[in-house]
């Protein structure tokens, strides 16, 4: 019997770069420049702990690989990331096959996040549309429609320029022009944020914090470590 190379691919490209190396250092690469998002992800938590403990919601859409990412994130919040706490609001919109075929049939498949927004989407709640090129139509779309409820919109990209982190509040753009890095990357995110939904939550709950302000984002990282600490 042949023996087969264990790098195949590597063989035939002339090169002695393997798959796992390549990878690799696309995910290291990315890395450091990275760890610059986690302040924005500080930011995020604790607007959702506040915003989730008080009843609000958090809306979560994406295609392909980042609309599992997106259940993936909401399912951290309705059931739990690690220590046990009340159940949080959050929806994505990807999985209502009947909702989405019926929405794709009627309006078209722009619109299947869009429409799902303007129905469950309240001021002031969050949506996070996920995408590894910021282009997809149908999540411009829903940022849109959200803007124009007065939804919160945050995206989680790749890098810029590219449509959603423009039309959307905020943009948490992650250096890498690798789909799969962005990919992972993203889950990183999501675990980081609720972390910190974590960390923070138990200073709202039943707890009129931060009444006399517009919103949690006039705070600066110091105040909200000092929060976590109540």
């Amino acid at each position: 019997m042949t023996a087969v190379p264990a790098d195949r691919d590597a063989t035939e490209r002339g090169t002695d770069v393997s798959p796992v190396d390549a990878h690799l250092t696309g995910l290291i690469q990315a890395l450091l420049p990275y760890r610059a998002q986690a302040g924005r992800l500080a930011r995020w938590g604790m607007y959702l702990a506040r915003h989730l403990a008080g009843g609000g919601r958090l809306l979560v859409a994406g295609n392909g690989g980042s609309a599992a990412e997106a259940q993936h994130l909401a399912a951290e919040l309705v059931g739990k990331l690690r220590d046990d706490r009340m159940p949080l609001s959050a929806i994505a919109l990807t999985p209502d096959s009947s909702a989405i075929t019926a929405i794709g049939n009627d309006y078209g498949f722009d619109e299947v996040f869009a429409r799902q927004v303007r129905a469950h989407g309240r001021r002031d709640d969050v949506l996070i549309v996920m995408s590894t090129s910021g282009r997809s139509p149908n999540l411009i779309a829903a940022a849109r429609a959200a803007n124009e409820i007065g939804v919160r919109t945050w995206a989680m990209v790749g890098e810029r320029p590219n449509p959603l982190a423009e039309i959307c509040d905020e943009a948490l753009c992650c250096p890498s022009p690798d789909s799969q890095v962005v990919q992972e990357l993203h889950l990183v995110s999501v675990h980081l944020m609720c972390e910190y939904v974590d960390r923070y939550l138990p200073a709202f709950i039943g707890r009129p914090a931060l009444a006399d302000r517009d919103h949690p984002f006039d705070l600066d990282h110091g105040e909200i470590e000092e929060m976590a600490n109540v």
